[in-house]
């Protein structure tokens, strides 16, 4: 039997009502909600992500502002301009996207945000209270795939999460949220990387398995217990002669393979992609006070 279908377009738009609600409560209260992002050169990826959190933003009633700055700008003025919005009282929510140009230490700009306007989670002060397990602000993407699986009615509480990628983004901060001693996490979780020997055997044992190594259809069908929970964070182009632009977008799990064998699967798009943006949206208004 194929495998059921967890539509993240449709959980965000659940999301992304309750967070309208919550930012009309705020603006009762005489508070805006401002999200600002910082977009550095012209990557096309990143300046179509940028937009689509632009218009979502404004789309709920928070003010949504991109500021762009060219490629080449030194380390010192991007730092100078997040120095800038962290003293602005208008702007409640912060992001630096990423990739940043290799000029630019990136670390040291994360830590440069300030930690109570950092809505991606990836200042120290954040990651740190993540690992401690009293998470005040949770990364994007790691907390759009603990609601995708809850809305879903998937609880990893006393399942086996196996997490392939260890990105600062993704893997690290998703093991660590799910290794919470609270609702919605309480899961024993592996984290495979390019150093794992014999990376199948690992995902076979997996209750639920998450893909984040960035690689397009690296996990196969042979490689997934049969009626586990697959959910695909990937984001690749593949060639495709068939689309006018020549490709396509895949995610890193082989999605008609491995929905013939999974329990429950999550597409790309129209997965983790849509949850994400709908999780930033939320920590702005939390950043905001609603």
């Amino acid at each position: 039997m194929p495998a059921q279908i967890i539509d993240g377009t449709k959980i965000a738009a659940e999301v992304r009502a309750e967070v309208a609600e919550r930012v009309a409560r705020l603006r009762e209260r005489g508070v805006v909600p401002g999200l600002t992002v910082i977009l550095v050169g012209d990557n096309p990826g990143s300046a179509i992500y940028v937009r689509n959190k632009e218009r979502a933003a404004n789309e709920v009633g928070i003010v949504g502002q991109t500021l762009r700055l060219p490629t080449g700008v030194s380390e010192a003025e991007l730092l100078d301009l997040v120095c800038q919005q962290n003293e602005d009282p208008s702007v409640h929510g912060l992001l630096v996207q990423t990739p940043l140009p290799p000029q630019i230490d990136q670390e040291r700009v994360m830590a440069s945000l300030n930690p109570a306007k950092d809505v991606d989670g990836l200042h120290p002060e954040n990651l740190g209270w993540l690992l401690l397990g009293n998470p005040r602000v949770v990364g994007a993407t790691p907390l759009g795939v603990q609601q995708m699986l809850l809305r879903s009615g998937i609880d990893p509480s006393g399942k086996h999460v196996v997490i392939c990628g260890r990105s600062e983004i993704v893997g690290r901060p998703l093991a660590a949220l799910m290794l919470q001693k609270r609702e919605g996490a309480n899961a024993t979780v592996t984290v495979c990387h390019t150093g794992t020997r014999d990376l199948a055997h690992h995902t076979r044992q997996a209750d639920i398995l998450v893909a984040a190594i960035g690689r397009p259809r690296a996990i196969t069908a042979d490689m997934v217990q049969p009626g586990a929970v697959v959910i695909d964070v990937g984001i690749n182009t593949i060639p495709d002669p068939s689309r006018r632009s020549g490709q396509r977008t895949v995610g890193d799990v082989d999605f008609e393979a491995v929905s013939q064998v999974a329990g429950a699967i999550s597409p790309v798009p129209g997965g983790v992609g849509p949850m994400t943006i709908a999780m930033l949206l939320s920590n702005a208004v939390q950043a905001a006070g609603g």
